[in-house]
Formats: structure tokens, C-alpha cells, sequence
């Protein structure tokens, strides 16, 4: 999900900023031209660091900046289909619960949520089951697996599919009582010796 690159590219740097130093100027530049981008092999690029090997730069005619190449790291988000992932619910839907997993949302549709025939209270608003009594509500922490990816231009265009009906995923209390134990149920107490 989460990897680490070494890239290198070129970066502009304006006159202003000549007096500056240049590493510190073009981690800025650097930060603003990838972080929040998606790239098609990569994924979705959360931060740029590491900025070494500045090149002297090139001025091209009609231009004052300067054009300098750089090698720096970025640390990028690619989801991957039937990954379990972590993440928390951020808005609920009558359709669904979006699930916040690194820098993305993820849909959970409601028929993905449990094997629960599930209601949706707005009042609340959360997803509650009647015949279990499991409930799913903003703010909620969920293992879900990915199920579908599609990785568009722009963050707000890609679309993460999860589920959370298969054996171990959801709530981590329904976890827990899917197995038969409520949660911390099977833990080993150790037996204290009270001082003769």
C-alpha cells in the first residue's frame, strides 16, 4: 500500500529565490508540483522529502530562472485489489459507508457492510442491524478488504471498492463475536499471589 520511490526530475527556480538555499527551495517547489498528484505507477504521491544531487542550473533564452534537476524521495499510497486495510468511517449514505484508508476514501455499500439485513437510521445517523444488534456509525474504526480500485487523473475522481462481509473483517467487536468471544474474551489472566 504504502511505498517509498527515488525520483529525479527537473524544477524551475524563479530569481526571487536566488539568494535562498537551493535545497530548501526545491523541496518547496518539489512538495507543490507532486504532493496530492496521482501517478499512474506510483499511485497517489503524499510527500516529497529527501531532496539531494541539485544540479547547477540552465538558463534557456527569454527565461531568468533557473532550471535545475534534482533526485528526491516521495512516499506514495497504491491501493491494491484484496488488501485488508484499516480505516475509519467518515460519512454514512443510505447507499453506503465511506471509509477513510491513507489519503482516499473507500465505499463500503450497504450490501457489503455485514450478511445483516441492515436499516438506516438518519436520526443517528448509523447502519443497525435489528436481529444482532450491531451497529455502524461515523467515526467507527473497520477492517475492510479492497475489492475494486479504479485510479483516475485526480484523487477526487479514483474510486476504492471494500467489503467487510467475509470472515474477520468489520467492527473489531464483530470480529470478536463472530468467533464466538466477546471482545478480550480468551486473553490468559495470570493468577496474582497475594504477599504472605
Amino acid at each position: 500500500m504504502y511505498n517509498i520511490y527515488t525520483v529525479r526530475d527537473m524544477f524551475k527556480l524563479s530569481p526571487e529565490y536566488f539568494d535562498k538555499d537551493i535545497e530548501d527551495v526545491a523541496m518547496q517547489v518539489l512538495q507543490r508540483k507532486y504532493e496530492g498528484t496521482i501517478d499512474r505507477d506510483l499511485g497517489v504521491i503524499v510527500a516529497v522529502f529527501d531532496v539531494k544531487n541539485v544540479s547547477d542550473g540552465v538558463i534557456y533564452p527569454g527565461d531568468p530562472a533557473t532550471h535545475h534537476e534534482a533526485e528526491f524521495s516521495v512516499l506514495s499510497f497504491m491501493p491494491k485489489v484484496d488488501e485488508v486495510v484499516i480505516g475509519e468511517v467518515t460519512e454514512l449514505a443510505e447507499f453506503g459507508a465511506f471509509v477513510r484508508i491513507g489519503p482516499m476514501d473507500g465505499l463500503v455499500h450497504v450490501s457489503q457492510i455485514t450478511s445483516d439485513f441492515l436499516s438506516f437510521d438518519k436520526k443517528v445517523p448509523a447502519f443497525v442491524s435489528r436481529k444482532t444488534g450491531r451497529n455502524l456509525k461515523k467515526g467507527d474504526i473497520v477492517y475492510a478488504k479492497i475489492s475494486t480500485v479504479s485510479m483516475k487523473t485526480s484523487i477526487k475522481d479514483s474510486k476504492i471498492a471494500l467489503t467487510m462481509k467475509p470472515e474477520g473483517l468489520g467492527k473489531l467487536e464483530w470480529i470478536s463475536t463472530r468467533s464466538g468471544q466477546k471482545p478480550g474474551a480468551g486473553q490468559k489472566k495470570e493468577k496474582q499471589e497475594k504477599p504472605k
